[in-house]
């Protein structure tokens, strides 16, 4: 009996301490050291996913551009799951955003990043970092940058790169014959969430650097509604490319070396 109970105890033990170590990795608990240099986040866009930037920043590491270092995977709930998928030592560090609810409000998005953002800065000490954002996620990293600016609980925004983000909305009504969500609502022009963006563009700080890019070929973010960020952001800390290639689309624009370099190049300029 004594014997039987002492295998008990221990095997209680054990699963206490795997449990210890497993669950805070499994709800992104961590507590690591700092990242080297300075991280940058890349944001998908409307109905993104882990493949919206994946393979930009495998091109990234392929020609020693940096290394995606961390993948944050946000649930519908806003619940917060971390993996390493590289050394946290890496400089510069890329770390990549993928929000379940891939369809949600300029406001619910925001406010998961913001979240993202934060755990961020507590768990890896970021205390500034760049943003990159491609389509929607260009516009919510906008959005974010003028709600949340707490410099105590969020990292400082050094930089920020939008791909094919449409300012001004999507001016397809077919689009919206086919997508009627909330963040669809979100992006049809003169929508309530973008004049609100513009309404607000004097929290826009004036410390950031922006390039922000188009293509003649993307029929969703048209060049005009690209453009249109110019009325956000003043002209002395805005770049703006427009591409000029009728067969770069909306979802090439993370799927191409010309852009690639753009990104890259920006991120580094002094």
């Amino acid at each position: 009996m004594g014997k039987q109970h002492t295998i008990i105890t221990v095997s209680v033990l054990i699963l206490l301490m795997g449990l210890f170590l497993i669950i805070p990795r499994l709800f992104g608990m961590v507590n690591s050291k700092q990242l080297s240099g300075m991280p940058t986040v890349f944001v998908h866009g409307y109905k993104g996913t882990f493949n919206s930037f994946a393979n930009m920043l495998k091109r990234f590491e392929d020609q020693d551009w940096g290394k995606k270092v961390l993948v944050y995977h946000i649930s519908k709930k806003g619940n917060i799951r971390v993996t390493h998928s590289g050394d946290i030592d890496a400089s510069p560090a890329y770390i990549q955003v993928v929000f379940e609810d891939n369809r949600a409000s300029f406001e619910d998005t925001s406010e998961w990043l913001s979240k993202v953002l934060a755990h961020l800065k507590k768990n890896y000490n970021a205390k500034s970092i760049n943003l990159v954002g491609h389509s929607m996620g260009g516009v919510v990293s906008l959005k974010y940058i003028e709600d949340y600016q707490d410099e105590n609980k969020y990292p400082r925004i050094n930089k920020l790169i939008t791909l094919g983000s449409p300012f001004d909305g999507i001016y397809s009504e077919e689009y919206f014959r086919l997508h009627r969500d909330a963040a669809a609502i979100d992006l049809m022009p003169d929508s309530a969430a973008l004049n609100i963006l513009r309404s607000n563009k004097d929290a826009f700080p004036d410390h950031i650097d922006v390039l922000n890019v188009g293509s003649t070929g993307d029929l969703i973010a048209v060049p005009d509604s690209v453009n249109s960020l110019q009325d956000i952001v003043t002209d002395d800390k805005l770049t703006e490319v427009i591409v000029d290639n009728e067969k770069l689309g909306h979802s090439a624009l993370h799927e191409n070396e010309h852009v690639d370099k753009l990104v890259h190049d920006f991120l580094n300029e002094k």
